[in-house]
């Protein structure tokens, strides 16, 4: 039976999955392909676009091989971490240098100088975002200043996606999701990209991609190089994609203002969309995918939160795969350990600290040792900091909080029934995921079936998805974790002198 299918494939921080669904939201095949990331400093990440592009190729061709020749590609939708710089490519489209992704905390100085110079209110005026390394005009900035040969070359900057999809398809656009969260240079109120704030922090104007477009829109076709490459024989429609968040707080259902969702990644985001002006620089905007021009995507996000549990796995089992986390959970019932660790506070600042602290300096801490904390107790430990993280986050995002009646938490640490149990107890929230754990490909799939026509509406996204029954909070744990996550909040605070002294040291 021939069946149409749509190709969703979103390019992570770690890894690069892809997905061929129908137009019911059913999953007839998906890959993964895995690779690393370059630290070639403490807090610096980076990653040489064409990593992403090879990945992208080989998760799609994986999908590709699983389905029967009667099977109809109609159309492809890519997302990707937010790529920070971007790709910074010549006049060719060639990458002058690796991206500088949305960890990397390198651009401190570069942030200092803007607050001084131009001051964070004229920013956030313009962008609806504030100052930090975090964003990728700051990062741009640093790479003007230090490697100023590679910032003669560039010719292009453009987002991950839009840049794998133009060597794919041979056309350049970017969408409005992705273009907001450049931050500093994009225009919210004209959703437009702002000449005058380009001209005032030195970056190129010329060199952005003019062409804006909403993430379902069909930019172009495949071109034949990559129908060979990615086994598609004829030239189908790609969509402009967005970022990944976005593509993962599709596939969890976000459609009204109001929703909000935990995005549980190598990050953790916890966000909602609404129809009013961004209004906290302290926190990160961008548009929706739905409604870019009215409707908006506001969250606060901890730098490190996925990451945790694989560098833990890595370094002490000296492997990161599923059965890794199935042997650490299983210690963690078999010790006991219960809510708090024994005693067990860790600061999950491994990357320095986005919301709600913003401190580059910030780094990760266990406090509380003893001789009879255990492996089981560290690594239970470092769970709970996130979920302290997403309490920490939502605590400061106390507008939305009075209608808040659940947690929907998508990504691949919502595949642990031992972390949400704990971000239930820790949160006092019930917690809810999707039985699919497809997350951003799933969202993507969706982004090109609206794309190429086959489903008119946004809201129809809740068929695609089918909820697992809620994790509920044990209410003697919350208060439990009530009195650790203040003793969380006050670690900080004591050390944060003693932090920003550490990251001076570094700095000599």
């Amino acid at each position: 039976m021939d069946r149409q299918l749509f190709i969703g494939c979103d390019i992570g921080t770690s890894s690069t999955k892809a997905v061929a669904a129908d137009v019911h939201g059913t999953i007839h095949a998906q890959a993964t392909v895995s690779y690393g990331l370059s630290k070639p400093r403490g807090n610096w990440a980076e990653q040489h676009p064409d990593v992403w592009l090879d990945a992208a190729v080989s998760a799609i061709r994986a999908v590709t091989e699983h389905l029967p020749p009667t099977d109809s590609i109609e159309a492809v939708c890519i997302s990707a971490l937010y790529g920070g710089t971007g790709a910074m490519c010549d006049e060719d489209m060639v990458p002058v240098r690796p991206s500088i992704i949305w960890m990397d905390r390198r651009a401190e100085d570069e942030s200092r100088e803007l607050r001084a110079l131009i001051g964070e209110e004229d920013i956030f005026r313009t962008s609806g975002n504030g100052i930090d390394s975090y964003f990728g005009y700051t990062k741009l900035l640093w790479v003007r200043k230090h490697e100023p040969s590679a910032w003669a070359r560039i010719r292009h900057i453009v987002p991950i996606h839009s840049y794998i999809i133009y060597k794919m398809t041979g056309e350049l656009a970017v969408d409005y999701c992705s273009a907001g969260n450049v931050g500093g240079i994009y225009d919210y109120a004209g959703h437009t990209w702002s000449e005058d704030m380009c001209c005032r922090l030195g970056i190129p104007f010329a060199s952005l991609p003019s062409r804006f477009c909403k993430p379902e829109e069909i930019v172009g076709t495949l071109n034949k190089e990559y129908q060979e490459k990615l086994g598609i024989g004829r030239p189908v429609p790609f969509c402009a994609g967005t970022v990944d968040c976005i593509a993962s707080m599709l596939s969890a259902g976000i459609t009204s203002p109001g929703d909000n969702a935990a995005v549980l990644g190598t990050s953790l985001n916890w966000g909602f969309i609404h129809r009013t002006k961004p209004g906290n620089p302290n926190l990160i905007s961008m548009p929706y995918c739905i409604e870019p021009d009215a409707m908006s995507y506001t969250y606060g996000g901890a730098s490190t939160a996925g990451a945790l549990p694989r560098w833990f796995a890595q370094n002490f089992l000296g492997q990161d795969s599923s059965s890794s986390y199935e042997l650490l959970e299983k210690e963690v019932r078999d010790a006991k350990a219960g809510p708090g660790s024994d005693g067990l506070i860790a600061l999950p600042y491994f990357m320095g600290e986005r919301t709600p602290i913003w401190d580059e300096n910030a780094t990760g801490v266990l406090f509380g040792l003893t001789l009879s904390h255990t492996r089981a107790h560290i690594y239970r430990a470092v769970l709970e900091s996130v979920a302290y993280s997403l309490r920490h986050i939502m605590e400061c995002m106390t507008g939305p909080m009075s209608d808040i009646s659940k947690i929907v938490l998508v990504g691949g640490g919502a595949r642990s029934s031992l972390w949400k149990g704990i971000f239930a107890d820790v949160t006092g929230f019930p917690v809810c995921t999707p039985v699919q754990d497809a997350e951003a490909p799933l969202g993507d799939a969706f982004l090109a079936a609206i794309g190429s026509g086959h489903i008119s509406d946004y809201s129809l996204i809740e068929r695609w998805i089918a909820m697992g029954a809620p994790i509920r909070p044990n209410l003697s744990h919350h208060e439990q974790y009530s009195r650790y996550f203040a003793l969380y909040k006050e670690l900080y605070h004591d050390l944060k002198e003693t932090m920003k002294k550490r990251a001076d040291m570094l700095r000599k």
